[in-house]
């Protein structure tokens, strides 16, 4: 091929491409940086490829590209205040239960919507959609609680995908339109491993269980729908609240029930990308840490308890207790800790740091054990490594998360709020000395990276694949557009039912007439011979 003929290929490529770029406006206002991490990480995939992603957030993302327009509404001091007050308050709550929990953080999620709410009212994401000359062809909500906020959506006349850190749950059931099967599907906070079947006890306490979450979950979608009509009541183009997820094309989820479970039938609309936030090839660690690591010899562990629970949150005497057992390891530790001027104590083979890149660090082949608080994204990561946990489950989804890890043989699990030091350091010293952990998260790791598509070459696939048809709108599950009775044939059951009933009657009545005719035919026969 001429130089000349490739120039003009390359050129022709490039318009091209412009002429399939988009517009995608993204509203991702969760106030958690673990949800921002994951959700920015599909944002960034998008940019990559040339889509234009105007990005609206409340936290300021590590993410930043050039086809990246960021809309930073930062927290004021006293919604941050209130926030981190809510997350110490959840720190120390018992959270033995998932159905418990759930109540129990209600309080604490008001905290969470009236920032949502604050969000949405900000001149910066009216002007969004209220200036003729703003252009977009599709709207990315991250997800957590802030349904109201696909609004938006409804004002561009743009289809809506939700792009989300969590796995599928209840709540997404009024979303997706994704079938209900409770006798093999656990409900949320169940840890089971994915070919378990289970008994008639565990089906029985499930189905309890879902109740009590479904109940949580009405509540909620009455909360989100006052916000709805707070923010659009006035309005008489908008639709009502529950029309709002018929608009939806579809979820991306930070899952990969394949490898994970649980094993279910999914709608189209359900996409997992799970690990989306998981570098295909690590960035290279600042100086400090990469010589930190290198010289560990005999192997080193990284200590992190999320982007939530801070230092402040933990009790003194069991921060005392950790610094106990780890400064007299002889692997080195990588211990995340926001106040540097207060450290719990000095140890040569103990480093501190305010910030990790927690997934370049677990991909460090001297990284012999992750302590975690079981969250979603560090689990996910460690898996993809292939390094084994020792989870300190706090709040939410994390005691499930640490159960199911438990039971997939990563790794062990005791409960931050109860640690003790002889339990801690029994199970660092397992995890480190009983190489049966590595093994079955490395043998994992393997099955978890095996797709047809990365996640990342998901995300673009399926966003493109729903710009491309304009919404996609036949990936939707007729369920979001049946009500309750139609969607489980209560309907149907009642016309067969009552079928059912009449024929019955109608063959009672026919016994009874049949038989009083010949009670009475033999009747008059015994009178005649009488005679």
């Amino acid at each position: 091929m001429s130089f000349i003929l490739r120039c003009s290929f390359v050129i022709f490529a490039a318009f091209l491409s412009a002429a399939q770029c988009a517009n995608i406006l993204a509203v991702m206002t969760c106030p958690s940086p673990s949800h921002l991490i994951v959700e920015m990480s599909m944002v960034k995939v998008l940019a990559e490829h040339g889509h234009n992603v105007t990005v609206v957030t409340t936290l300021k993302p590590h993410v930043t590209h050039s086809n990246i327009n960021l809309i930073y509404l930062p927290l004021s001091e006293q919604a941050l205040r209130e926030w981190n007050k809510s997350i110490a308050d959840m720190s120390k709550m018992d959270n033995s239960g998932i159905v418990t929990s759930l109540f129990r953080m209600r309080s604490q999620l008001d905290y969470m919507f009236k920032i949502y709410l604050d969000a949405m009212r900000h001149p910066r994401v009216t002007d969004l959609y209220e200036n003729p000359d703003n252009h977009f062809d599709l709207f990315i909500i991250g997800y957590f609680m802030n349904n109201f906020q696909m609004g938006i959506a409804h004002k561009l006349k743009v289809p809506v995908i939700i792009a989300t850190s969590m796995f599928q749950w209840e709540i997404f059931d009024s979303i997706t339109g994704s079938p209900t099967a409770y006798s093999y599907v656990p409900p949320l906070g169940t840890s089971m491993p994915k070919a378990q079947i289970m008994s008639f006890t565990k089906r029985l306490t499930a189905r309890i269980k879902s109740f009590f979450i479904k109940i949580f979950c009405y509540q909620m979608e009455a909360v989100l729908a006052k916000f709805y009509y707070q923010l659009y009541g006035n309005d008489a183009n908008m639709p009502a609240y529950e029309e709002l997820n018929k608009n939806v094309s579809l979820v991306l989820f930070n899952s990969h029930s394949i490898s994970e479970g649980p094993i279910r039938a999914n709608v189209p609309g359900i996409i997992e990308v799970g690990g989306i936030q998981v570098k295909e090839t690590a960035d290279p660690l600042p100086k400090q840490l990469a010589d930190f690591l290198h010289n560990a010899t005999d192997g080193a562990i990284l200590l992190s308890l999320g982007t939530n629970v801070q230092a402040a949150h933990i009790k003194p005497n069991t921060v005392e207790m950790m610094f106990n057992v780890l400064s007299k390891l002889k692997q080195r530790v990588i211990w995340k800790w926001e106040d540097l001027s207060n450290t719990p104590g000095q140890a040569d083979n103990i480093l501190y740091s305010k910030w990790l890149p927690q997934d370049d660090i677990l991909a460090h082949p001297n990284i012999k054990l992750f302590i975690t608080h079981a969250g979603r994204g560090g689990i996910t990561e460690a898996t993809y490594h292939g390094k084994p946990m020792f989870a300190l489950p706090v709040f939410g989804d994390q005691p499930s998360n640490a159960a199911k890890m438990v039971k997939d043989g990563f790794g062990l699990s005791e409960s931050l709020l109860t640690l003790e030091e002889q339990p801690f350091r029994e199970g660092v010293q397992e995890i480190l000395n009983n190489p049966i952990y590595t093994q079955r998260v490395k043998e994992f790791s393997v099955l978890f990276r095996d797709r047809p598509l990365t996640a990342r070459q998901t995300v673009l696939y399926w966003t493109e694949y729903v710009l491309r048809h304009h919404g996609a709108a036949h990936l939707q599950s007729p369920l979001l557009r049946m009500n309750y009775i139609s969607a489980n044939n209560i309907d149907v059951y009642a016309i067969l039912i009552s079928i059912l009933i009449l024929f019955i009657l109608i063959a009672k009545l026919l016994i009874t007439f049949v038989y009083s005719k010949a009670f009475r035919q033999t009747k008059n026969t015994t009178k005649l011979k009488s005679k």
